[in-house]
């Protein structure tokens, strides 16, 4: 990542975790990248997601939603399959990771700042802890929603 990137921002919302907004790094070629804003968010009644906003400046906001996991253990090993992949830049270093996001007819790879991410990662396992992230669903609410329909 460039040394001109900008400070780590967070902001709160109306989840538990305030929003963690970076400025990321696209990569278009060998040579050439892209700062894009990436806002993070994370929603207690969504715990296994994490949700990405990318926004380019003057152009569109894409929305991904990732596994929460996916996001922490592709910040040490390769993650993923088909769409979204993530996988440390210098696994010795711990620096940055990789972040591939493929659609139908196209693919794109940032590089992403580990230390905030973990961090920011490391608030959301505090708020909902591995293998408890369905445990305050509802299930006799929600098989009757599924059964009838809604």
């Amino acid at each position: 990542m460039s040394s001109n990137q900008s400070d780590v921002q967070s902001r709160p919302t109306s989840y538990a975790c305030p929003e963690l907004v970076l400025d990321i790094e696209r990569v278009l070629d060998v040579a050439t990248r892209q700062t894009i804003r990436a806002a993070f968010g994370f929603d207690l009644a969504a715990p296994l997601v994490v949700s990405l906003v990318l926004v380019v400046e003057g152009g569109p906001r894409v929305r991904w939603r990732i596994g929460r996991d996916l996001m922490q253990q592709g910040l040490r090993s390769a993650s993923g399959l088909g769409d979204v992949q993530m996988w440390p830049a210098r696994p010795d270093e711990g620096g940055t990771a990789w972040l591939q996001l493929a659609s139908r007819d196209m693919a794109a790879l940032f590089e992403l700042p580990v230390p905030p991410l973990e961090e920011w990662l490391e608030r959301t396992y505090e708020l909902v802890p591995a293998g408890r992230e369905l445990a305050e669903v509802d299930w006799d609410a929600t098989t009757t929603n599924l059964l009838a329909g809604s």
